[in-house]
């Protein structure tokens, strides 16, 4: 019913900069959160960065002053502004959002393929 498609990860050197950014489409009524999500090798998926529909932010301290995170509800899609990436940062990241399609009377999780992003010089 709802489709999150990623694009723009890639190899990056530390200190460089990649943006990312997910497009939901669907039988899409409104959206609420939308964020983003990363699995580094061998760990659990942890959260990153969401915003909610008015604006407000929730980030994980690990990437606070680095990365920016900003959405267009006309478009349906939410963008990632990596900044100072470091190899620690070298993980596949997933699109997620809240979503209440049509004729729902409740929202649920949705999330994308997954973008890897490589930090290695």
């Amino acid at each position: 019913q709802v489709q999150l498609v990623e694009s723009g990860g890639g190899l990056v050197q530390p200190g460089g900069s990649l943006r990312l950014s997910c497009a939901a489409s669907g039988r899409i009524f409104r959206i609420n959160d939308m964020g983003w999500y990363r699995q580094a090798p061998g760990k659990q998926r942890e959260l990153v960065v969401l915003i909610t529909s008015g604006g407000s932010t929730n980030d994980a301290d690990s990437v606070k002053g680095r990365f920016t995170i900003s959405r267009d509800n006309a478009k349906n899609a939410v963008y990632l502004q990596m900044n100072s990436l470091k190899p620690e940062d070298t993980a596949v990241y997933y699109c997620y959002a809240v979503v209440k399609t049509t004729g729902s009377a409740t929202g649920y999780g949705y999330w994308g393929q997954g973008t890897q992003v490589t930090v290695s010089s």
